[in-house]
């Protein structure tokens, strides 16, 4: 059994002892005299539950109260008064204290109370904890260690904290869309409520609004004898999920809209008007708003949908999280096949850092999961990797020859047996492949007259990698 710690905030000596006499058995009790001592207690440690004063000495147990709720607001605080003042136990619940209790203390009064907190303690921390594992399982797109993703991190935790204004997020195929709908529904207010995902692009339109709206018996040819929930009704109290809604027919479109405007519908078949209240995720990877413009999409319903926007980089845009993903990916997969793999060679990293990602972290994740089924030793190589990109990353072919053309008889990267020695004191592979890379790089922006759009496409890399490889080589 969880034992709660409480902290006991009172002048009178007499009240402190005794409250400790008759909770210690049950609570980690902590005594303080004053208000001042108490608050200096919080930066290395915070109480499960408070009992404090009303009348402290110097600062009030009300102004104690408004400190402590602004830092931590979840943890509940009984106040204590000797005076009835109807006022002060007002202000006292206005600023947030869970109850207060009279002086001279009933122990069966105080022992309700504090079990009525105690509930409350346990539900927000099993809230918290369902939170945490739920993030932990879920969140591999949120890896990495770019501003890109520092930024949508942070835009995440700021949107969350409304239950029911709707978000629209936009990204390509792949940045992971869904997953932050989700990092969105898990951080809200609603985080207990379902989340129900719908692709709007999978239903023809005359299942749309069986399938969004529900249907009752016998509405149609076919429907089912019990007549069936909609998935708008699914997600009441919750999070509804519109992937790819900008495939919705026009019909779809206006059904929709009369949903989002007041909160009400009526099921296929069905004459009585009901009312959910859940919170609409949609997602696309279309311009929306060139379809806006083409009127192929409602303006109306677009600044419904899109109170709130997310923009997602794709993975190309932010190449610092490409290494930091791979190597989340290739721990997941190491243990899902029973492998001691430790990482990937020197090769195998800038191979996947010069790779164009058109299908953004979940061809990461594919490409990671291929690697860790075929690899044989503990580092993954190029070879494992199985991209065919590989070849422009190490080969020496001529114009109009094919990689196997160009590497017949030679080594993975190119190169003739006898035209590589190592010396006897070794080499720093990092160093030589680091000024390989420099050195092509160079050539390209040469021979592409200094424009790096150009030079990235004859070595066959993405415009936003090839312009962050390129800075950072610059500066090292």
């Amino acid at each position: 059994m969880i034992q709660y710690t409480i902290a006991i905030v009172d002048d009178e000596e007499t009240i402190r002892d005794s409250l400790e006499l008759v909770l210690t058995p049950a609570y980690t009790v902590h005594l303080y005299e004053d208000a001042e001592s108490f608050l200096a207690s919080l930066d290395s440690s915070v109480p499960d539950l408070v009992l404090m004063d009303i009348g402290l000495p110097v600062m009030s147990g009300i102004e104690a109260l408004e400190r402590l709720k602004a830092d931590h607001p979840d943890v509940p605080v009984i106040m204590i008064t000797a005076y009835e003042e109807i006022s002060m136990v007002i202000r006292s619940m206005k600023n947030g204290a869970f109850d207060f209790i009279l002086k001279p203390i009933n122990p069966d009064i105080l022992e309700l109370t504090i079990q009525k907190a105690a509930a409350s303690i346990a539900l927000v921390k099993e809230v918290k904890l369902l939170q945490e594992k739920y993030l932990k399982e879920n969140e591999p797109c949120f890896i990495g260690e770019s501003k890109n993703i520092e930024n949508v991190m942070d835009f995440i935790n700021m949107v969350s904290k409304s239950p029911d204004t709707p978000i629209m997020i936009l990204g390509e195929t792949g940045t992971g869309k869904e997953l932050i709908a989700k990092a969105i529904h898990a951080r809200s207010p609603v985080f207990q409520g379902p989340f129900v995902a719908v692709n709007c692009s999978a239903f023809p339109e005359e299942l749309l609004e069986s399938e969004l709206f529900g249907y009752e018996p016998g509405a149609f040819s076919g429907a089912r004898p019990q007549g069936k929930k909609g998935f708008i009704e699914e997600a009441d109290k919750g999070t509804l999920f519109l992937d790819e809604v900008a495939d919705l027919s026009p019909a779809g479109q206006a059904k929709l809209l009369r949903f989002l405007e007041s909160g009400e519908f009526y099921k296929v078949g069905g004459t009585r008007k009901l009312t959910v209240q859940t919170r609409v995720v949609s997602a696309t990877n279309k311009d929306i708003e060139t379809l806006v413009e083409k009127e192929k999409f409602r303006k109306d319903l677009y600044f419904r949908l899109c109170v709130v926007r997310a923009d997602i980089p794709s993975l190309n845009q932010r190449p610092d999280d490409i290494l930091p993903l791979a190597k989340h990916f290739l721990y997941e997969f190491s243990r899902k096949f029973d492998k001691d793999l430790k990482g990937f060679s020197s090769e195998a990293q800038a191979l996947l850092l010069a790779h164009n990602f058109t299908g953004n972290v979940r061809e990461l994740r594919n490409i990671v999961e291929r690697s860790a089924l075929v690899a044989r030793t503990g580092l993954v190589s190029v070879a494992d990797l199985g991209l065919r990109s590989g070849a422009a990353f190490c080969q020496g072919s001529g114009p109009g020859q094919s990689w196997d053309e160009a590497t017949a008889g030679r080594d993975d990267c190119g190169l003739q047996d006898d035209s590589v020695e190592i010396p006897e004191a070794g080499i720093h592979l990092t160093d030589l492949l680091t000024g390989i890379e420099r050195r092509y790089m160079a050539l390209a922006v040469e021979k592409a007259g200094g424009n790096e759009s150009r030079a990235a496409k004859l070595l066959n890399m993405n415009h936003h990698t090839f312009r962050y490889r390129w800075k950072k080589l610059k500066t090292q």
